[in-house]
């Protein structure tokens, strides 16, 4: 009996997806719940699993076709899965390894490795853009699934060997000049044909992001209030009792972000136009607080949710944070994760910002945007004081959150934050 394929049921956010690889094709045995074919979207990579054990009859979809959700891309027979050839194969050279393991001379282990990259399949974009780039996949160590190599290893090797070929006077984003055959620089002469450039395909989560955000400044009326915060008391508490609190949440760091993430969860309560969305002429007041929080990776930004924040504790929220940016790089996030939120907080001063415009995450109303901590010089009690200092930002939709609440939603997080004690006083 021949069991159906289908994509994935994609939520109301993303409206169709890219067949990436098949790991299997017709004829092949597989068993269930093993690899079948993976589904690029916007926002992650999906893995789909086979039904059954069987074998695969048929291949709808080929890679690189885009496919809409629960849409039928293959069929597999359902059936007794026999040791091949391939799992003899797998056999036989752990074998091997493990009797070399034993011999005194030492086993190179390029070689292995680079048979093991070879026999991992790769998508048809993978090997367009490394034939672009001129990357060799043989010499890529794959950071994808079982060693796959995906798009973002292909341009980081590209990139490495380019910041090889060039000097270490040259200044970063500047053109490399093309190289004679002793090494030296071409002389410039005004030809255009020294001067180099390339063109890589957009990621489709990339293209996603493009898209999203000139949405999000075109669909809202957006604009920005600021404030700073002085970050004494955070600190004076997190140096006092970061240790004890690593002891006593098996190792769990105390950062800032749970501090803000608690403040937010309170300032949203407060004020509940600030946690709502905007569809069509009806507003969507939401009680609960689902937060987001941004995660940067080599692919692109993705923003994790912080399910039910009002429910957890600081512990909870920073090792709910560290899974997350761990799982992202990884790319290991499922839909459901990345799906919904009602209100989003972005920190751009673990990259040295001091100060920026967050861009709405539609449909939420507002984004709250965290910056890097500097000394400066404040007026306290009428003098003139060192203190650390953070300029918050929040963007939000004019056409739901007037300018004063806005205002007062972002003192009342500054308010919680100098005061640590309002968070668990709940004033």
């Amino acid at each position: 009996m021949s069991m159906e394929v289908r994509a994935p049921q994609f939520p109301e956010s993303i409206s169709e997806g890219t067949v990436a690889i098949w790991h299997k094709q017709p004829g092949d045995q597989v068993h269930q719940d093993e690899p079948l074919v993976d589904i690029e979207t916007e926002k992650v990579t999906i893995e789909v699993v086979a039904p059954v054990d069987g074998r695969v009859v048929e291949i709808m979809k080929v890679a690189g076709t885009i496919i809409g959700s629960g849409e039928l891309i293959g069929l597999v027979e359902a059936g007794e899965v026999e040791e091949g050839a391939a799992q003899q194969h797998v056999r036989q050279v752990e074998t091997v390894v493990e009797e070399t393991a034993n011999q005194e001379k030492p086993v190179e282990s390029t070689d292995v490795e680079a048979q093991a990259t070879k026999s991992v399949p790769l998508s048809p974009a993978v090997r367009k853009l490394a034939a672009e780039l001129d990357v060799e996949l043989d010499e890529i160590c794959g950071s994808g699934r079982e060693g796959r190599i995906l798009r973002t290893d292909v341009i980081r090797a590209a990139e490495t060997a380019r910041s090889r070929s060039v000097p270490d006077s040259h200044e970063r984003g500047t053109e490399i000049p093309l190289v004679g055959t002793q090494g030296d620089a071409l002389p410039e002469s005004g030809n255009e044909d020294q001067r180099s450039e390339r063109r890589v395909p957009m990621s489709r989560l990339r293209a996603s992001i493009a898209r999203r955000l000139v949405e999000a400044q075109h669909n809202a009326a957006m604009l920005t209030t600021f404030n700073e915060v002085d970050m004494s008391e955070i600190i004076r508490l997190r140096d006092k009792y970061k240790h004890r609190f690593a002891e006593s949440h098996q190792g769990i760091r105390l950062g800032f972000m749970s501090f803000f993430v608690s403040a937010s969860v309170e300032a949203l309560k407060r004020f509940p136009a600030v946690n709502a969305s905007i569809d069509g002429s009806d507003i969507v007041y939401h009680g609960y607080y689902d937060i987001g929080v941004a995660v940067s990776t080599d692919a692109g930004l993705l923003v994790p949710l912080i399910r039910d924040a009002d429910a957890l504790g600081l512990a909870q929220i920073e090792e709910q944070i560290i899974e997350y940016s761990a799982r992202a790089r990884e790319n290991k996030l499922t839909l459901e994760e990345l799906t919904g939120g009602t209100f989003t907080i972005s920190n751009g001063g673990v990259f040295g910002s001091l100060l920026s415009t967050p861009i709405l995450n539609p449909p939420q109303t507002a984004i709250l945007g965290m910056h890097k901590i500097q000394e400066r010089a404040v007026v306290v009690d009428g003098e003139i004081v060192a203190r650390p200092m953070m300029y918050l930002a929040l963007s939000y939709d004019h056409r739901l959150i007037d300018g004063r609440e806005a205002v007062r939603f972002l003192v009342t997080i500054k308010d919680m934050v100098e005061d640590p004690a309002r968070l668990l006083l709940e004033i």
